[in-house]
């Protein structure tokens, strides 16, 4: 028997969801993509919605909307997936790293405060295991300074922070639909915004750079300093007139865009997880609960604490092993069975990033938690019996 930490839950409304797209005129770039962001939006409670083909490629268009580039520094948590630096990275700007509050594990915004500086643009929070962060003082302080803020939600679909839910607070959130999150489409990913530029933005960088949209139109720029020029004069002529009367093949690139887009049969997988998402977030929260339950009096354990007024989404259940090696009951529980995992590797110890200027960093609390968590499974499709399994074996490893 193996026991993944997280694993995707699909049932036959949505294999015949997909068979449906595939029995259609459209595989890709149909009706499937937009019914499916507006599932999400209106879930979330914001006015536009971006899928996009995979959770790196939302949080890459998100910092491309939001204009960062050489120069500009974003903020960020070092207690997450590489991708949430790294998105910075692609646009030519630079990831600064914020130590983490040591009750949530999420960045703390004390800290956030330390690190601006006038080359800051943007703040990067990310949802970790699902709990959202302080938003209240991180939108706060991105309004005192005139940053952006860009949620990395990837945990957090369908989590909740003081009555609103993730996706209705900053300025773009980006979601993640990878087997293990709260909803699966394969590969895939979504930014939702109630800010009607980033989203034209977002649509342009989702797909070349390239619109059909007449009122996005540019004119040609060039056509009176090549005047004199006979041939480059017509052409120049040519292209006005497509500008002012397109035909129905017209179209322009208007920004150096990429090939992000998400397929119908991905987003019809997605709408019928939609269905789903709450019962599989009120499964997660048993789980939890039985989990806190279970170990609140265990001394070498200490359970997750989670932010009052907020509803987490439950994506990870991270323990910390406060008295026993971490090491020895990481293996121990992978010899008996339990896919336990460590997230994550603070991202600025990776040897990319201390070959590329951060050797000399260190957040203190974030290393703390490092040396200590373990996430325990934790998905919709785990059995009571399978958890009580886990259980057991967890006590007995931990008192030893």
């Amino acid at each position: 028997m193996y026991i993944p930490y997280g694993r995707q839950s699909i049932d036959e409304e949505d294999i015949n969801a997909v068979v449906q797209v595939l029995r259609s005129d459209y595989l890709t770039t149909g009706p499937a993509v937009a019914a499916f962001e507006k599932k999400v939006a209106d879930y979330v409670g914001a006015k536009y919605a971006v899928a996009v083909s995979n959770g790196t490629a939302a949080l890459h268009v998100a910092c491309l909307a939001a204009g960062i580039g050489k120069g500009d520094e974003v903020i960020t948590t070092p207690i997450t997936f590489a991708a949430s630096a790294n998105c910075v990275l692609y646009c030519g700007g630079t990831p600064v790293f914020a130590d983490i509050d040591e009750q949530t594990y999420n960045i703390d915004p004390a800290e956030i405060k330390k690190k601006i500086t006038s080359r800051t643009k943007a703040l990067i929070p990310v949802h970790y295991t699902g709990q959202p962060c302080d938003m209240d003082e991180i939108m706060k302080i991105a309004r005192e300074h005139d940053l952006l803020v860009i949620e990395d939600g990837a945990h957090a679909l369908g989590a909740v922070y003081k009555g609103k839910r993730i996706g209705s607070i900053a300025d773009m959130t980006c979601f993640s639909f990878h087997p293990v999150k709260p909803i699966t489409t394969g590969e895939g990913g979504m930014i939702v915004t109630d800010n009607e530029e980033l989203y034209r933005r977002l649509v342009l960088y989702r797909s070349h750079g390239i619109t059909r949209d007449q009122g996005l139109m540019q004119e040609y720029q060039d056509r009176e300093q090549n005047s004199d020029v006979p041939e480059i004069a017509a052409a120049a002529e040519m292209l006005q007139g497509d500008v002012k009367d397109p035909g129905g093949w017209y179209y322009q690139q208007l920004e150096l865009g990429y090939n992000y887009r998400i397929t119908d049969i991905a987003c019809a997988l997605g709408a019928s997880q939609m269905n789903k998402l709450d019962g599989f977030l009120k499964r997660r929260r048993e789980i939890a609960a039985r989990y806190d339950e279970a170990f609140k009096n265990i001394q070498q354990i200490q359970i997750p604490r989670q932010q009052e007024g907020c509803e987490s989404g439950w994506h990870l259940y991270m323990i910390q092993s406060l008295k026993r090696d971490r090491r020895k009951v990481f293996d121990g529980l992978r010899k008996e069975g339990i896919g336990v995992n460590v997230h994550y590797i603070p991202v600025y110890r990776h040897p990319y990033y201390q070959r590329n200027g951060y050797a000399g960093v260190c957040c203190p609390k974030a290393e703390k938690y490092y040396e200590r968590a373990i996430s325990l499974p934790i998905h919709p499709q785990l059995t009571e019996k399978q958890q009580d399994y886990v259980i057991d074996q967890v006590i007995c490893e931990f008192t030893k």
